[in-house]
């Protein structure tokens, strides 16, 4: 904010002056203060996260009778505006702060204790009031598995759904479609274009079903396990009925941590969903590059297919066409495999009754999920949806692959085939031509042995 006037606030440690515009308050400031390291603020699904919390303990403290209806009303709707980012300029604080997310949470608390204090016409108090039966301890956890869970069921399974519809689609558009299949790079047995985008999808579809079934795990929240796990200065009901808040406001199955020591001192469930994103990215890193290969040349390469052209490739080539949207895939696949090795340095930082890499945690797995959320649906579109097959170049490299002898081995035996295929690839002729000179088979006999389409079916050819 570039605020010129200021107001003095106070806290605990004394009094410092904040940006007179800033719905924040002093603990928020001296974050800013403290931590001017990346630049970096909490994630907007964060973010809503902790709005959602505060809203929703409000209505379990009024419920319970220990805060003012007027008071919770006041709270509710200011969280509320929070959750709905009416407010995201409000929350400056960066990522790499204290490794609890208190200041994160000081910062909720401060922003929606302004606004409600505006709506009720008295005070409203961050500690006393918005953060009551609560500590920065358990409200950190839960905003993670909170926010995670609602990312991966509002964003990342659509889109992956989306993206294995469309492989389907062109597999069964492309199933007949006989092409060389590779194994170490090399020319091997054939297979149809069918088969090769049916395996994407599985992988996909694969990856999807992991990740989904995390969220037995992630829909455990931490919530009334304040500071260490005890449930100290929390009601003995409110972890139950915080979470069944939480459940009927997003609409997913929130339950409380099966162990509050267990949900405040580690982060497995969030480093579990983060290898599963990371396995989804593997997939997605296959078939980035496997188009890429695919879509190589167009004269010295495979071109197999033709990639969408989208934009000019080269500031000094011209003409050129470059892959663009695998390549973005595949640097994301890159960015959510860093994100996860960091996970796992800060799922180890789980010291006696708290982990305190919380702001971390939160930051890479939101922002895993956000560009695997965010690619797939590309990857999809500009990419697999409309790419073209260039049927004569993938029939001419059938006709001339030598493994495609390995059809004649339960006729003529492994090593006759072998000769047909040195010598074919060694006077550069089609396997059909060498054959019909070093064996007793006609043409049509051969004709229908080597029939690629009939080789993609397996089996022992007869």
């Amino acid at each position: 904010m570039n605020n010129t006037t200021y107001r003095v606030e106070a806290d605990s440690m004394g009094e410092l002056e904040v940006p007179a515009a800033a719905l924040w308050g002093a603990q928020t400031q001296r974050a800013v203060n403290n931590f001017p390291v990346s630049g970096l603020t909490m994630p907007r699904a964060f973010i809503r996260a902790l709005g959602l919390i505060k809203a929703s303990a409000a209505e379990v403290n009024r419920d319970l009778g220990l805060l003012p209806d007027g008071l919770a009303q006041a709270i509710v709707k200011a969280a509320e505006a929070v959750a709905e980012g009416q407010h995201d300029e409000h929350f400056p604080v960066d990522v790499f702060q204290t490794g609890s997310g208190t200041s994160s949470n000081m910062n909720a608390n401060e922003v929606i204790a302004g606004l409600a204090s505006m709506q009720a016409g008295e005070r409203v108090h961050a500690n006393d009031h918005v953060n009551m039966g609560q500590s920065s301890n358990d409200v950190i956890p839960t905003a993670i598995h909170v926010s995670a869970a609602l990312s991966v069921e509002e964003q990342l399974i659509p889109a992956l759904r989306h993206l294995e519809a469309v492989l389907d689609k062109r597999a069964q558009e492309l199933e007949g479609v006989a092409k060389t299949g590779r194994t170490h790079l090399m020319d091997a047995m054939p297979v149809s274009f069918g088969q090769e985008l049916g395996g994407w999808r599985t992988q996909i579809a694969h990856a999807r079903e992991r990740i989904s079934g995390t969220m037995p795990r992630l829909q455990q929240l931490a919530q009334g396990g304040t500071a260490v796990g005890t449930g100290i200065n929390a009601h003995d009901e409110f972890a139950e009925r915080f979470a069944a808040v939480m459940a009927q406001r997003t609409g997913l199955s929130f339950r409380p941590a099966e162990n509050a020591f267990e949900a405040l001192s580690c982060q497995d469930t969030a480093l579990e969903v983060s290898g599963q994103l990371k396995v989804l990215a593997a997939a997605i890193m296959k078939i980035a590059n496997d188009l890429r290969w695919m879509n190589s040349g167009p004269l010295a390469g495979l071109t197999e297919i033709v990639l969408p052209a989208l934009q000019p490739g080269s500031s000094i080539m011209p003409g050129k066409v470059n892959p663009v949207i695998p390549e973005s895939a595949a640097q994301v696949a890159a960015q959510v495999y860093g994100n996860d090795a960091a996970i796992g340095v800060a799922a180890q930082s789980g010291n006696f009754q708290l982990n305190v890499m919380l702001p971390l945690v939160a930051h890479n797995l939101l922002q895993s999920i956000g560009l695997l959320a965010s690619i797939t649906p590309l990857l999809a579109d500009q990419a697999i949806s409309g790419f073209t097959v260039n049927r004569e170049r993938i029939d001419e490299a059938l006709g001339r692959n030598p493994i495609l002898v390995t059809a004649l081995n339960s006729v003529i035996g492994y090593d006759k085939g072998a000769q047909i295929a040195k010598t074919a690839y060694r006077e550069g002729r089609p396997v059909m031509e060498v054959a019909l000179e070093m064996t007793d088979l006609d043409e049509k006999e051969l004709t229908r042995l080597l029939d690629p389409a009939r080789l993609t079916r397996g089996g022992i050819v007869e």
